[in-house]
């Protein structure tokens, strides 16, 4: 790969994340929100690192040829004696003048992220991924008496398996998550999966849906229902499963790898 190529490489990285991080949502897919400006400061400065070697060595370009035209004895013996260890370098396969062809492959994760972002994470992930442990809670507030109650998926299934006031029994809850089939057949789960840091160690958190046929996989819904029945109330016997009264499909949520409640796109 010849040295113009790999500044346009550069620019082309510093771009895709510029795009993905500043101009659109798409970094949220990969990593947390937090680490929004890291990525907007490293795709400027792969910019900016790509402008100025394409610039300085337009210089030295114009330098060469000043140099060309000169006479310098001197400097002919020095080009010779440079141009005899090149040959010897290249006899012994040691020509490190250019990038190995390898690396044009290189190019398409910086096309990716301008032309075809990678999918989202989903149903096919949380089916194989680690569910996020639930952390064990000693004090619980009271539940507001909104009815149906908004709830994330954490904290239906800290209240069903922890809460030894059993609040949550008979209350109308709504949570959000998108549809996981069970891989056993018959059923599904309404999922979110949680980013730690970013996509690679991901954990998912699922709730078990009874009373009403799967929705297509991946598709965000709203569900509203009440704890279904089953192991003692309170206790890490208690299954975290809803009695699904309805469903409605919605938008995926700007934070959409988090256990929040949902943060609807403007």
């Amino acid at each position: 790969m010849k040295r113009p190529l790999q500044m346009l490489l550069l620019v082309l990285t510093g771009v895709g994340l510029l795009h993905a991080s500043l101009f659109s949502d798409l970094y949220l897919r990969y990593v947390k929100e937090g680490l929004r400006p890291l990525l907007i400061v490293s795709g400027v400065l792969l910019v900016l690192l790509g402008l100025a070697g394409a610039v300085l060595d337009r210089g030295c370009e114009g330098h060469d040829a000043q140099g060309e035209a000169s006479h310098d004895p001197r400097r002919h013996a020095h080009e010779g004696e440079h141009d005899h260890a090149h040959g010897h370098g290249q006899a012994h396969g040691h020509d490190h003048s250019v990038a190995p062809r390898i690396a044009w492959l290189l190019f398409l994760p910086a096309l990716s992220l301008l032309l075809y972002a990678p999918p989202a994470l989903g149903a096919y992930t949380a089916s194989r991924a680690n569910d996020k442990a639930v952390k064990e809670q000693k004090r619980f507030d009271p539940l507001p008496a909104t009815s149906p109650l908004p709830l994330t998926l954490t904290q239906f299934t800290t209240r069903v398996q922890q809460d030894p006031q059993r609040a949550i029994k008979g209350r109308s809850v709504r949570m959000t998550g998108f549809v996981t089939p069970d891989k056993r057949g018959g059923g599904w789960y309404l999922t979110r999966i949680i980013f730690t840091c970013c996509a690679a160690d991901s954990q998912s958190v699922k709730v078990r849906m009874y009373g009403t046929a799967a929705p297509p996989a991946d598709a965000w819904v709203a569900v509203t229902g009440t704890w279904h029945a089953r192991g003692a109330l309170g206790t890490r016997s208690a299954e975290p499963a809803l009695d699904v009264r309805g469903t409605r499909r919605i938008s995926p949520p700007v934070n959409a790898y988090t256990d929040d409640l949902p943060l609807m796109p403007s």
